[in-house]
């Protein structure tokens, strides 16, 4: 039962890092620009890269117009953008990028014409598109984010995967190894059996060849006995190399085997290892991807 507890503990710890979808909400607001405070919204944008999300806010309001956005004291101003998303006609945008625990927060202020800005009172049209326009670019940023991370963890699992898939081969590698060792072995051993008998024939032939030789005279006969004996010499010391080269070989298959064995008792070890780990990521990614989904239904 402890076994199975801790794995299944196992299993969560990479989920705990997960943070939790936030709803993304806009709420009306005052933006304090230079001396004024002026009538505006707010929305708060989870997770989001700083840096990332102020060049994309100021493409945004930048699009369409040769305007540029000034900056001055991290408060951002632009005259005559075109966010058509708000009002067909130009507008200007006060607005304040400010970085928070864990979130983004962006107020801007919509310039209708001289003094006249959108808010509740002003209409709930614009005030709706405006709001919709802000919840639009908060939640294409947290989409972004999200996505970034599903990919991050995909990756991570591909990789796991590309190894269990390398481990794999790498067993099969192993397995062939030592088949083609056990393959050798047989081979060698009956090398070692045709020696044995080529040497038990030699060495009787020897054995009775310098028999005769003792009891012959000296000549033509005497001396070609005594090289067809040394030819059996060397047949004989050529099946006792054979014999020692085949032994030598079955030692190292054998050698091989059991190196072999160890690594693939390693192996297994390891796909073992790298599965729980496959399993842990996919439940993770599987998270993520979740997340990423009901945010794109926000």
């Amino acid at each position: 039962m402890k076994t199975i507890y801790a794995f299944v503990l196992l299993l969560l710890i990479p989920c705990f890092g997960i943070k939790s979808q936030v709803p993304i909400s806009v709420n009306q607001d005052s933006l304090k620009i230079g001396k004024s405070v002026l009538p505006g919204l707010t929305v708060n944008i989870p997770e989001a890269n700083y840096e990332k999300t102020l060049k994309a806010w100021i493409k945004i309001l930048e699009t369409g117009t040769k305007s540029k956005v000034v900056t001055e004291n991290n408060e951002m101003s632009i005259f005559g953008a075109k966010t058509k998303d708000v009002v067909p006609t130009t507008l200007n945008v006060y607005s304040k990028l400010i970085a928070r625990d864990s979130s983004l927060q962006l107020s801007a202020s919509f310039e209708l014409g001289k003094d006249k800005y959108i808010d509740k009172t002003a209409g709930e049209t614009d005030y709706d598109k405006a709001k919709n326009f802000l919840k639009q670019f908060a939640k294409d940023r947290y989409v972004e984010v999200a996505q970034d991370r599903v990919d991050s963890e995909g990756k991570k699992l591909k990789d796991l995967q590309k190894e269990l898939a390398s481990l794999e081969k790498e067993k099969t590698r192993l397995q062939k190894s030592i088949q083609s060792n056990n393959s050798t072995i047989i081979e060698e051993k009956n090398n070692i059996d045709v020696q044995n008998n080529e040497l038990k024939n030699v060495s009787a032939s020897i054995i009775d060849n310098n028999s005769q030789l003792s009891g012959m005279d000296e000549g033509p006969a005497k001396e070609e006995r005594q090289k067809y004996i040394k030819d059996l010499e060397k047949r004989q010391k050529k099946a006792l190399g054979g014999i020692e080269s085949s032994e030598n070989k079955i030692n190292k298959s054998n050698s091989e085997i059991d190196q072999a064995n160890r690594d693939i008792s390693t192996n297994e070890m390891m796909q073992e290892k790298v599965r729980e780990q496959i399993a842990q990521q996919e439940a993770v990614l599987q998270k993520f991807t979740n997340k990423l989904t009901t945010i794109k239904g926000y």
